[in-house]
């Protein structure tokens, strides 16, 4: 494995454009820097190989190719030095659980699809450093795996020679070009939806369930993926944000949810339940972050949820290794306030993360509890197949760790047509009315970044001061 340091502050975003043209780049990245869950983002282009699958049995199949590159690493400084980067639809879950499949697969997206990377560009936003790793990947000769090594570095460092801030002509166009904003569902229809989970959920059948609605937008200016990447950040920064250019079409995610991480043999889980949003002044800020505190059906929600995941890590984890590290957070972000916890065990000996994705795939949070029949009521009320919404996206290193985020606050770019979900969990006490306002709350950081791209204006200085400075390659 080479690896090259370099001292400085980069911006991913730029990095990501100067790869953009070569196959499959992906970003993962965090807009608000934390020690813990934003100090690195990760940059990779042009994998030696991809798993592109749609039916059941994808993860095994991708487990059996993935074990031929497996290897040992004990340094560990770093999140990810080569692996597999791509998502599992939410979608793989109804194979996965043997559900009947009832809704409408319109968009026809593989159900699992992953590169397989042979180096990386790592950014450190704690240490300000970047890092190229380069395996040499898929040669497994000594002299020749080293030799294809040094190429891809010396390939890499060539191109960051022209690394530049990237200006975007974004002035206001005299010319009002729109776009049509549609749903799969009306707000009348939704609210329907609502009322019939209220009835299951009254019948004892569950005690909640996430439901969602599809929002279309179709604009030729919104093509840019690169660009609407960078202002969904702008309006929606978080700490689990991913870009994945599939060729077909491209994934933006500005998500504020971990689904599971591994390093080494600890995993994590980080289930959200319970939103608010941002007020328009400190008083309100201070009124919506108290609701949410006190709100006795969101606490109650978060509950559930806990026990799912634990009992979803269970499977895989050591007996009397799973607790909950953290029982209810608030988390403040651009335009919502969340609800957090955090549930975490032990691996037991032979698992590893892809026992740990089958044990607690999808994630509880957004899909219900119980988890299955939950599912069930999904795809009987929900009109079109929810493809990558709520499925999720992320890294799994050939060292074996991983860190998947859940593909919630994600845009899918299809041509010029560009799709995004949104969805809430609804309780015993859920009203119709409240809930479907909660999609919109949640829907908002999107619709606004796709309007700043049909208005040609950030409202925000790009690039911002001081991104880039003089680094010596």
């Amino acid at each position: 494995m080479l690896i090259k340091e370099i001292n400085g502050e980069f911006c991913a975003t730029e990095i990501l454009k100067l790869f953009s043209g070569l196959p499959y780049p992906f970003a993962l990245e965090s807009s608000l820097v934390d020690p813990e869950r934003g100090r690195f983002s990760i940059i990779g282009f042009d994998p030696f190989g991809v798993h592109r699958q749609k039916a059941n049995g994808s993860l095994d199949q991708l487990k059996q190719k993935f074990s031929r590159y497996k290897y040992e690493n004990n340094h560990l400084a770093l999140p990810f030095y080569a692996g597999i980067v791509g998502y599992l639809a939410y979608d793989h879950g109804l194979y996965q659980e043997k559900i009947k499949q009832r809704s409408i697969d319109d968009l026809k997206l593989p159900d699992c699809l992953f590169g397989f990377y042979d180096s990386a560009i790592v950014l450190d936003h704690l240490e300000k450093k970047l890092f190229i790793t380069s395996s040499g990947l898929p040669v497994r000769d000594g002299a020749l795996c080293r030799q294809r090594a040094q190429k891809r570095m010396d390939m890499i460092l060539g191109r960051l020679k022209l690394l530049e801030p990237l200006r975007y002509d974004l002035s206001p166009s005299s010319e009002k070009t729109g776009g049509a904003l549609l749903s799969n569902f009306s707000g009348l229809q939704y609210r329907q939806a609502v009322k019939k989970a209220l009835e299951y959920i009254n019948d004892g059948d569950i005690y909640q369930v996430n439901l969602s609605h599809r929002f279309c937008f179709y604009n030729e200016k919104a093509t840019d993926a690169v660009l609407l990447y960078k202002l969904l950040g702008l309006r929606s920064p978080s700490s689990f944000s991913a870009y994945f250019d599939a060729g077909l079409f491209k994934i933006i995610s500005s998500s504020p949810e971990r689904f599971l991480h591994v390093k080494g043999d600890i995993v994590h889980t980080c289930p959200m339940k319970g939103t608010r949003p941002r007020g328009h002044t400190p008083q309100d800020d201070l009124r919506f972050r108290r609701q949410i505190l006190e709100s006795e059906k969101e606490k109650a929600e978060l509950l559930m949820i806990i026990d799912l995941e634990r009992n979803d890590l269970g499977r895989v984890c050591r007996y009397g290794s799973v607790n909950v590290r953290d029982m209810r957070s608030i988390e403040t972000y651009s335009t919502v306030f969340q609800a957090t916890s955090t549930v975490e065990g032990k691996l037991c000996d032979g698992k590893d993360a892809f026992d740990l994705i089958a044990a607690a795939f999808p994630g509880g949070s957004i899909t219900g509890c119980p988890k299955i029949r939950s599912m069930q009521i999904i795809e009987e009320l929900e009109p079109t197949r929810r493809g990558i919404y709520t499925g999720s996206l992320g890294y799994i290193d050939f060292c074996g760790n991983m860190d998947l985020n859940i593909l919630i606050r994600t845009l899918l770019v299809n041509d010029d047509t560009i799709y995004f979900q949104v969805g809430s969990g609804i309780v015993a006490d859920s009203t119709p009315e409240e809930e479907y306002e909660e999609t919109l709350v949640k829907a908002r950081a999107m619709k606004e970044a796709l309007l700043d791209i049909v208005a040609g204006s950030t409202h925000r200085s790009w690039p911002p001061e001081g991104a880039m400075a003089s680094h010596s390659f």
